[in-house]
């Protein structure tokens, strides 16, 4: 049996996208469209497939890497001159060659397979994969004799009035006999000014110089759906994400809200796990079986294990074991391992940190550069220092520690086995096992001091003495027999004093009275 070798034509821009960005490369479900035809190439044959990269293809051979070979089309002079171009760099290959189009991301290895094994079964010198539309505007269609033999492919704006009622279109794949494709497209023509090839000339040569030809039907229109412009591009992301979903419900998911759910096709989840609305899987994410996601979850390349719950959270590169426990409202970012059954709670921010089992970080932390053995409990507001302003240093919490609320740990520390760090403490250096580390500054009372205005008023022979805090917006209210009260008058400063003692405790009262006299008592002295 003859090789094959498949080619993937990914060299145009895509000028109804109206983007600075080669059109094979737009995400489709967070993948670019042109690796979903990569993966159903690689099932077809053990040889590496060959991209033909024109438009900015150093980013196409970037996005792709090492998955395929490459070869330039630096002007873009048609399909026929890209083949050609696939062609001139297989030159000691002589096998089958399957043509396939970049930015068709519904093909499938089966239907693939269908048209390489009609060719070889029928000698063809070309097998086309054809669709019957309902609507085949835009497309080529393919003219048949009336034994039903594969004549010629006519483009719609060359179709007389009879053909363009044909529904049989051409999807613009093929297998070729790559001897017989050599000599044809050395006879191909160009089309218009611009000096365009066109690679469906070749099957009205082959046809003339009859040859023969095979066509496969397939029997899903959408596997030739490629977008050209921003609106296709929409239908086909939400066509795309539907066969995901339904594929993951099909293996024992719960999808509550299919409509707001995005998953990546690259995901893996187990059976009896559910995803509640909002959640957005990206990337290589596995999840365990009976496993909560969400609500408003984003999870990017990371593994969430057995029994794991992730809620109002956001998960990129992390690895949790089974029973975990996140959010709500965690940011969780590379480099960070849990273990089973730990917590990371509500507001907390971790990075390149390891959190041994059944560990807590319950809630307002943010744990850096931080390995926490198991069974320890870290207090809300804890906060590891670990940028200097230069570079990134590490804190250890070893199993069993207990880290008091509102803590800073200035990196590099290390707070050992068991021990105690009281609460509002800022940790500078190492803490021993099973000891006690309080480090804040002792509590003292002070009273500062208290501003006041003196108004009084006289109402037969009594003074009326009111005593107003300004800052604690309250007034006092005294009543005193005898002469008016002087700064040097016992009584006069034992009613200040007294109106210090309760001031901040008193009701306002608002008569309206004239200040007379301002001061400041310090109390207490």
């Amino acid at each position: 049996m003859s090789k094959l070798k498949v080619v993937i034509l990914a060299a145009g821009k895509g000028t109804r996208m109206k983007s600075e960005q080669p059109k094979v490369l737009f995400p489709i479900c967070g993948v670019p469209m042109v690796q979903y035809v990569l993966w159903e190439a690689v099932k077809l044959s053990p040889l590496p497939p060959l991209v033909v990269v024109g438009y900015k293809g150093e980013q196409v051979i970037a996005a792709l890497g090492d998955q395929a070979e490459y070869v330039w089309q630096q002007e873009q002079l048609g399909t026929g001159d890209a083949v050609k171009k696939a062609c001139d760099h297989l030159a000691a290959f002589d096998g089958d060659l399957l043509v396939l189009y970049g930015d068709t991301p519904f093909l499938s290895a089966q239907s693939l397979q269908a048209l390489v094994d009609t060719h070889r079964r029928c000698g063809a010198a070309a097998t086309v994969l054809t669709a019957e539309l309902p609507e085949p505007t835009g497309y080529g269609r393919i003219v048949r004799s009336p034994e039903g033999v594969l004549t010629r492919i006519v483009e719609e704006r060359d179709a007389s009035a009879d053909e363009k009622k044909i529904r049989e279109v051409n999807t613009g794949i093929y297998c070729f006999s790559l001897p017989e494709l050599r000599k044809a497209l050395t006879e191909i023509k160009p089309h218009n000014a611009q000096g365009e090839f066109y690679l469906t000339d070749v099957i009205a040569l082959f046809a003339a110089a009859g040859k023969t030809m095979a066509t496969v039907k397939s029997d899903r229109p959408e596997e030739i759906m490629g977008p050209n412009d921003r609106i296709a591009l929409a239908q086909t992301e939400a066509m795309m994400r539907r066969q995901i979903l339904n594929r993951i419900m099909a293996s024992g998911v719960t999808v509550l809200d299919p409509a707001t759910t995005y998953i990546d096709p690259r995901v893996q989840i187990g059976r009896d796990t559910t995803l509640y609305p909002g959640v957005l899987l990206w990337g290589e994410t596995k999840i365990g079986p009976n496993c909560q996601i969400g609500p408003f979850t984003q999870i990017v390349s990371s593994v969430v294990g057995e029994g794991s719950r992730v809620v109002f959270s956001n998960l990129n590169k992390v690895t949790l074991g089974r029973a975990v426990e996140v959010g709500p409202y965690s940011y969780i970012r590379p480099g960070t391992q849990v273990a089973d059954g730990a917590k990371i709670g509500s507001f907390v921010e971790m990075k390149n940190s390891t959190v041994g089992e059944k560990s807590k970080v319950p809630h307002l932390s943010y744990i850096g550069d931080t390995t926490i053995g198991s069974g320890v409990n870290i207090g809300a507001g804890t906060i590891t220092c670990n940028y200097d302003g230069v570079q990134k240093w590490p804190t250890v919490i070893e199993n069993g520690a207990f880290i008091g609320s509102n803590t800073n740990l200035v990196a590099p520390v290390t707070v050992g086995e068991g021990a105690l760090v009281g609460a509002g403490s800022t940790i500078t250096k190492d803490v021993p096992a099973y000891s006690l580390a309080v480090a804040r500054a002792r509590q003292s009372f002070r009273v500062a001091p208290l501003a006041f205005q003196v108004e009084y008023a006289t109402a037969e022979n009594f003074y009326h003495i009111r005593v107003h805090c300004p800052t604690a917006a309250v007034r006092i209210y005294y009543t005193i027999d005898g002469t008016e009260p002087t700064e040097n008058d016992r009584c006069y400063q034992e009613t200040l004093r007294l109106a210090a003692g309760t001031i901040l405790k008193a009701k306002a009262f608002k008569e309206g009275w004239l200040p007379s006299k301002t001061g400041v008592l310090k109390v207490g002295e």
